[in-house]
């Protein structure tokens, strides 16, 4: 062998042991961090198809009411045709109307007794066909008549509402949906109120239909 293969030789030898003796570098691989399925699936799960029964009905219906007024509220819903019925007798001053599921999303109301005959006409409207402003103006008019009774003070109605929301039976609860509250205060003003005609910050309370029959104060907090 020559000399100058000799020197080559003990060149890659020498680096050879210098790489084992040194300590190894550490390992920057980042592995790859496992996804929390439990937020993706409340929200990209596909939406089941639901018949309820009739308690199943009433236990996601109250789900929109404050929870001390859920035992004995009133619930409406409906029978296996689709026809809107009442599901159970109520003690105390709280209606609930459980979700039609002939139509797609979850909506779930309540809203306090004092309410019921601004509620009833509006579903007897609907049911004649009428819709819009046309059934806005109709229900005016009878309550400015004395057909239609508004409550002395404020009412609040309660929804728990969502375009993918469904009822999970097992856990008693409502997936995808979100509440807002209507609190009614019959032919209210920006000026009687102080309240603005729009939502100054999400979640803020402000005052819709000002001056009418069904003049209110909205507040839908923030979605989660």
């Amino acid at each position: 062998m020559k000399f100058s293969n000799y020197i080559l030789l003990g060149f890659f030898t020498a680096t050879l042991l210098l790489n084992c003796d040194k300590p190894k570098a550490e390992d920057k691989t980042v592995e790859p961090i496992a996804k929390d399925t439990t937020s993706v699936a409340t929200t990209e799960i596909e939406v089941p198809v639901q018949n309820l029964t009739k308690d199943q009905q009433i236990a996601a219906a109250v789900l929109s009411a404050p929870e001390e007024t859920r035992a004995g509220a009133k619930v409406y819903g409906y029978d296996k045709e689709g026809e809107f019925i009442t599901l159970r007798e109520g003690t105390n001053e709280m209606i609930c109307i459980a979700d039609d599921q002939n139509k797609d999303g979850f909506k779930a109301v309540s809203y306090h007794k004092d309410l019921e005959p601004f509620m009833a006409r509006g579903r007897a409207l609907k049911a004649e066909g009428k819709s819009g402003q046309t059934l806005k103006e109709l229900r005016e008019a009878d309550v400015k008549n004395g057909k239609v009774k508004m409550p002395k003070m404020s009412a609040t109605l309660h929804i728990l509402h969502g375009d993918k929301g469904w009822f999970d039976i097992e856990n008693n609860k409502i997936v995808n949906a979100n509440y807002r509250y209507v609190v009614y205060i019959p032919f209210a003003t920006q000026k009687s109120t102080g309240l603005s005609l729009k939502p100054n910050a999400p979640g803020h309370p402000w005052l819709m239909f000002p001056g009418t029959a069904g003049a209110h104060i909205m507040i839908t907090p923030p979605a989660k």
